[in-house]
């Protein structure tokens, strides 16, 4: 039988026996890569790294430190999950599917006895360690379907025996550890050695295939890295993630909340709060208004007959709310882009006009099932800094180019990084094929033109139109999307918007969809956990707050307070009478960057003794410096 080529990555050939592995073609380079080695790409297949070659082709081996390696190693933790529940809860639990995720891995089980509870993971932990430590050998088998079915029937694993009916295939692949055999498409590593570093993290709840209608499973989240440091820094970023969490620092620093009477999703804002969102909507004005944008305000219900004519009732409607007045249909808004074309329409316009650039925080609301609201993160109402951009075609280079450059200031404003993607045309869409690769090659060669680093997100963009989406990097280096930009042809002609041009023709625009953070909501969200809650001094709801010493100070203390709030100052004061040190660190709690001390010594010298939130001090100063310093620290940011 003549022997296979096989190409390696350097281009070497290595000719080895039909049924040789890739763990074969390692071994035969050195024992440290094939000890090293998990699986292997195999032409464009990833495979075990004891799968038989059957033919002639290029490898190259999967090693710890490759890219895919985290991925197999995760998913291959999930089914040493799945064992250790098994071996400890026997036939009280069924498993169903175990992916590996971003960061880490799941598995699901259903079982009508068993409710498991965090105190159940080191018990599960330690059963896991103790089959990691066995090295039990991970195998591959090939086996026919109706085999395969047969075998988890008399397992009594429905939930696989459903999967493997609803395959259209002859045949499936099983993996067995041990006495554990699992339903996958692996690959998987080669023993339960391989597994060193794990830790479960979370617990939810999760219906089968996603539908509500099914089984309520158990969901237990994991994590897997390759060695023990790497687990426990992602462990200290979790626990940092959980201190920054925007839910529990809204509550404890008084700025939102959710009721149940008024329902869910939608946000109660406190007056901290409520200021947190008018310095970042005053912000937003005044940078609109500096690049030319024009102020609107539309209506907060349109007919339905509008959203017929945009699209949105055929491809959107799940995600709308509608309501009836008079007898006639309307639709309460998921978008504010129709309003800007009704105002855009309301009188001819010609080639000189544009671009114009419609600007509006408009409030939205949007149908989000109650299982995936989260915090401010994802609500049903909420407000955008929308606008859209109508413009000529030569315009659309140089628009999107402001645009970028727009989301440029305001990410370093905030002090976010960020990353840029171009989402293009889904299955679920409307507008021609001429149309949309028009649109999606103006937003590419913004893109290369502007020097700016871009990944393409194939079939993401709006149902409407390409976009460019904006991913903000917060301080524990997570991505958040935010903002973006839409380019759209397909809603100007389904308007009928139009341009006299310079023939005295009428022509047809092309629309830009945009925002800049989004979502005010999300975007305070992830503000508060990028910032874990101390604001910089500009964005802060409370600047300063006056603290007396004793009784003796508090008329002066008065007197500070009304002169600061004169002044343009956001503080309170604090004349209750407690102990400095109380009251010192309630305010380091509530994370107030500044708090004025007042003994006896500031009253007679009329001065302040400024303290930072960290507990640095300052030496005192009086109340016009004071101001003049706060001043100087928020220009810098504006």
């Amino acid at each position: 039988m003549a022997l296979l080529q096989i190409e390696l990555p350097d281009g070497t050939l290595k000719e080895v026996e039909p049924g040789s592995t890739a763990y074969d073609v390692a071994l035969s380079i050195g024992e440290g890569l094939a000890r090293q080695s998990l699986a292997a790409r195999f032409d464009d297949a990833v495979i075990d790294i004891t799968r038989p070659l059957d033919h002639s082709g290029k490898l190259a081996l999967i090693t710890q430190n490759s890219p895919e390696a985290l991925e197999i190693i995760r998913h291959s933790c999930a089914h040493l999950m799945a064992q250790a529940v098994k071996e400890l809860y026997a036939d009280e639990v069924q498993v169903t599917i175990g992916p590996a995720i971003k960061d880490g891995f799941y598995y699901d089980f259903f079982s009508e006895t068993k409710k498991f509870v965090p105190e159940d993971f080191p018990l599960i932990e330690a059963k896991m360690t103790e089959l990691a430590k066995q090295d039990q050998v991970i195998t591959r088998e090939v086996m026919s379907r109706e085999a395969a079915i047969e075998l988890f029937r008399g397992m009594g694993e429905d939930y696989k025996v459903e999967l493997i009916e609803d395959l259209d295939e002859e045949s499936v692949s099983l993996y067995r550890q041990g006495n554990f055999v699992d339903l996958c498409r692996g690959p998987h590593v080669p023993r339960t050695g391989v597994h060193k570093a794990f830790k479960l993290t979370s617990l939810a709840g999760a219906y089968w295939r996603g539908d509500e209608h099914n089984a309520m499973l158990q969901r237990i989240y994991a994590t897997a890295f390759l060695n023990k440091k790497e687990l426990k820094a992602h462990l200290h970023r979790l626990e940092e993630a959980r201190k920054r969490d925007h839910r529990k620092l809204g509550r404890e620093l008084d700025l939102f909340s959710f009721s149940e009477e008024a329902g869910g999703g939608l946000v109660l804002w406190h007056p901290k709060g409520a200021m947190l969102r008018a310095i970042i909507e005053d912000y937003e004005r005044k940078e609109h208004l500096k690049r030319g944008y024009e102020l609107v305000v539309g209506p907060q219900i349109l007919k339905t007959d509008l959203w017929k004519m945009s699209g949105h009732y055929e491809n959107y409607r799940e995600n709308m709310y509608f309501t009836e007045v008079d007898e006639q249909g309307y639709g309460i808004k998921p978008m504010n882009c129709l309003a800007h074309m009704l105002i855009y329409k309301s009188k001819p316009r010609s080639y000189r006009n544009l671009p114009i650039r419609y600007f509006e925080l408009g409030t939205v609301y949007r149908h989000e099932k109650s299982g995936v609201l989260h915090g401010l993160l994802r609500v049903r109402g909420f407000t955008q800094d929308d606008a859209h951009i109508i413009c000529r075609p030569d315009q659309i280079d140089a628009e999107v180019k402001g645009v970028m450059r727009f989301v440029q200031d305001v990410a370093a404003t905030f002090g976010f990084d960020y990353t840029m993607e171009l989402s293009t045309r889904p299955e679920k869409s409307i507008g021609s094929d001429a149309d949309w690769e028009q649109a999606t090659a103006a937003l590419q060669s913004a893109l290369e033109d502007s020097g700016q680093a871009f990944e393409i997100n194939a079939g993401d963009g709006a149902f409407y139109g390409p976009k460019i989406d904006v991913k903000l990097k917060d301080a524990l280096d997570r991505e958040w999307q935010c903002a973006t930009i839409q380019c759209d042809f397909t809603l100007p002609e389904r308007f009928d918007l139009t341009y006299v041009g310079t023939d005295g023709e009428k022509h047809r625009p092309v629309m830009l969809h945009r925002v800049i953070v989004g979502s005010i909501e999300r975007f305070i969200g992830v503000l508060i956990e990028h910032y874990a809650g101390s604001f910089p001094l500009w964005l802060s709801p409370v600047q300063a707050i006056v603290l007396n010493v004793t009784d003796n100070q508090a008329d002066y203390a008065q007197q500070v307070f009304e002169q600061l709030r004169a002044a343009g100052i956001r503080v309170e004061v604090d004349l209750r009478n407690e102990k400095l040190g109380f009251k010192i660190r309630e305010a380091q709690m509530a994370k107030i960057p500044y708090m004025l001390v007042i003994g006896d010594r500031e009253v007679a010298d009329q001065t302040v003794a400024p303290r930072f939130r960290d507990g640095k001090n300052l030496d005192p100063v009086s109340v016009a410096d004071f101001v003049s310093f706060v001043e100087a620290e928020v220009a810098a940011y504006n």
